[in-house]
């Protein structure tokens, strides 16, 4: 089942679905399992940010929290306070800014800032998350975790990982219904890496379809992650032809948005796949009319 959602409402931004959308990251954290943790050098995570956008990035997601496996909480004041001087600027770009937290004081901050989307690892379990995005307009990304950052990886078990990802995502679309959060505003994450080995990430891919629960639109978020290098081998800065891979193939399974650090490549990717893909349902219009 593919996505059939008109738009995407998404804070002051509403996206066409009729492609795969490029999410850049910008980390704001010291110790980013990707080794590129801008911490609280605010220039140097603007530079970054406005290098993302102009690579072709459709929206930037900041995160100023590391929820790597093994990570400890950031208390809240430093969240905010790597956070806050980046969005005061990204805000008044032509771009959509999307704040990757679970808190939610740091959830309620973003938005009277100007964010345009909170990304949730959580997907707003934490007391008073719902209400800190309900009145709002911005786009919601609920991801599935089983545990937390810290423990998550410890022994991830699932009797049937595609299932009991799918019902958690379910009950937490009907926890945002019941809120009077609009289906438009929604975005689902299975978690790739959150709580799960790499059969379990192997069989959320094989499976990605099954998870276009009430047609709302999918992220996948593989960029560089720990999936890529026990498949390959590679350290994680020799992970980029993985990360296209993956990239080309959660596009044709239907990937609404594509969360990832390399955006040139990552766009350089989808346009050859696009391009192959438009020409086939030509041929197959050309076929069906001759």
């Amino acid at each position: 089942m593919s996505n059939t959602m008109p738009f995407l409402a998404c804070g002051r931004f509403r996206f066409s679905l009729n492609r795969p959308l490029i999410m850049g990251i910008v980390n704001l954290t010291p110790d980013s399992f990707s080794g590129d943790g801008l911490g609280r050098d605010t220039a140097a995570a603007i530079a970054h940010a406005r290098a993302q956008w102009e690579a072709g990035a459709d929206m930037l997601d900041l995160g100023a929290e590391s929820t790597r496996p093994g990570s400890e909480p950031t208390s809240l004041q430093e969240e905010l306070d790597r956070l806050l001087p980046v969005l005061e600027v990204l805000r008044d770009w032509e771009v959509p800014v999307s704040i990757d937290t679970y808190k939610p004081e740091v959830m309620r901050a973003a938005l009277a800032a100007g964010a345009d989307m909170i990304n949730d690892i959580n997907a707003l379990r934490a007391p008073g998350a719902l209400e800190a995005v309900a009145a709002s307009n911005c786009g919601i990304c609920l991801m599935h975790m089983q545990g937390e950052p810290r423990n998550m990886q410890q022994n991830p078990v699932y009797a049937d990982v595609v299932g009991e990802v799918g019902a958690f995502i379910a009950e937490r679309i009907h926890a945002c219904r019941q809120a009077g959060i609009a289906d438009e505003r929604l975005v689902l994450d299975p978690g790739f890496g959150f709580g799960k080995n790499l059969d379990h990430n192997l069989e959320l891919f094989a499976r990605l379809p099954e998870l276009f629960i009430d047609h709302l639109p999918l992220l996948v978020g593989v960029c560089r992650k720990r999936m890529l290098g026990e498949i390959t081998g590679r350290p994680v800065d020799e992970r980029q032809a993985a990360t296209l891979a993956s990239t080309v193939i959660a596009a044709e399974k239907g990937a609404t948005i594509i969360r990832v650090h390399d955006v040139a490549m990552t766009k350089d990717a989808l346009a050859v796949w696009s391009a192959i893909k438009q020409t086939e349902t030509q041929t197959k219009k050309a076929e069906q009319t001759a």
